[in-house]
């Protein structure tokens, strides 16, 4: 099973370990691109980042992480929330950018969802 039931997405950021989702196809005025949101354990909460890049992948590529960005001053992606628990960080996610709560994946995965 891919997705993440939620008290194993909050396991793995209470653990210290990042979770992600797939959100599809962005609208770029010159090339096309992907977007993804992540959430991740750090000293000042859990982050919800949201990544836009290029849609340079394929069958043998889709390591999204490697994927260059679509605006080069958010190489890192763009920060959307902190927050101070899971669930808040999660909610933050799905209001934020649409992401589904049934959806979430272990860091690393959502290049998987990318290739289906």
């Amino acid at each position: 099973m891919r997705y993440l039931v939620e008290t194993f997405a909050v396991g793995a950021l209470r653990r210290g370990q990042g979770i992600e989702q797939f959100l599809g196809a962005v609208d770029a005025a010159s090339r096309p691109g992907i977007r993804w949101v992540s959430i991740e354990a750090a000293n000042r909460g859990y982050v919800v980042t949201l990544h836009a890049v290029e849609d340079v992948g394929g069958e043998h590529f889709c390591d999204l992480l490697e994927f260059p960005p679509l605006d080069p001053d958010d190489e890192f992606g763009l920060e959307l929330a902190v927050t101070e628990d899971e669930v808040g960080a999660m909610a933050e996610a799905e209001a934020r950018t649409g992401a589904v709560r049934d959806r979430w994946v272990n860091a690393g995965i959502a290049g998987d969802e990318y290739l289906d």
